[in-house]
C-alpha cells in the first residue's frame, strides 16, 4: 500500500477527473452548490465558510480570509472530503437519527491505529471551557443543541451534519466527547470519506 500522502494525491486526481465530466446541474442540486458556468467553478459551504472549487485550475481556494486559513491548516482532509462529497452527495432529507461512527458498517476503523478520532483532545481542551467550545463551533457555523454538558451541530457539508457532544469530568469518569452523524451519512459518503470528514470537523474545532 502507498503512503497516506500518495493515497490522498491519487484520490484527488481521480475526483478532479470525475468532476470535470460531471453534470453541474445535478451536482448543484445534490450537494447544495452553486456553479459559475462561464468561469467553470463551484461555490461550496464547509463548516460555515465558502470555498471556490475551480475546474479550470483544479484548485480549491477560500473565499474569505477565515476560509483560506481553514484550508491552509487542514488541506490534507478538507480537499479530499470536499471533492468526494461533491461527487457522492444525494438530494435526500435527514433521518434525524444520530449514529456513532462505530455503528456504521465498517465503522470499527474509527477506533483503530492512525484512524482513531482525536475526541480525547477535544474533551481535554474544552470540557472546562464550554463557552470556549461554543464560541469556536459558532466560528465554524455551529448551532447550540441539546446533549451532554455542551453540544453543537455543525455542517462540514450541507448534506452531512455532525453533532459534537462534550461531557465534563465527574467523580467516576474523566471528560469525554462524542461525535455523531445523521444516519444518512452512509448514503452520502463512502466510509473513508466519512472518516476524513469527521477528522476535518474535530481538527477544525481544535485548530484556531
Amino acid at each position: 500500500m502507498g503512503s497516506p500522502n500518495n493515497i490522498i494525491i491519487s484520490g484527488e486526481e481521480l475526483a478532479w477527473q470525475r468532476l470535470e465530466r460531471a453534470n453541474a446541474e445535478g451536482l448543484c442540486k445534490n450537494a447544495c452548490l452553486s456553479f459559475n458556468k462561464q468561469e467553470q467553478f463551484y461555490i461550496i459551504r464547509c463548516l460555515g465558510n465558502e470555498f471556490k472549487v475551480s475546474l479550470k485550475e483544479r484548485l480549491i481556494t477560500g473565499i474569505s480570509e477565515r476560509s483560506q486559513v481553514l484550508l491552509n491548516n487542514l488541506s490534507y482532509f478538507l480537499k479530499l472530503s470536499m471533492l468526494w462529497y461533491m461527487l457522492h452527495a444525494k438530494d435526500i432529507g435527514f433521518s434525524g437519527r444520530l449514529v456513532n461512527p462505530v455503528n456504521i458498517k465498517g465503522g470499527d476503523i474509527f477506533f483503530k491505529g492512525s484512524h482513531v478520532l482525536p475526541l480525547q483532545g477535544l474533551s481535554n481542551r474544552y470540557s472546562n471551557d464550554l463557552e470556549g467550545f461554543y464560541s469556536r463551533c459558532e466560528d465554524l457555523g455551529g448551532i447550540r443543541t441539546a446533549g451532554g454538558d455542551a453540544a453543537s451541530l455543525l455542517y462540514p457539508f450541507a448534506r452531512v451534519p455532525i453533532t459534537i457532544i462534550l461531557w465534563k469530568a465527574d467523580e467516576e469518569f474523566g471528560p469525554s466527547a462524542d461525535l455523531l452523524f445523521d444516519s444518512t451519512c452512509e448514503m452520502q459518503l463512502p466510509l473513508d470519506v466519512i472518516w476524513s470528514t469527521a477528522m476535518l470537523t474535530i481538527l477544525a474545532i481544535l485548530k484556531k
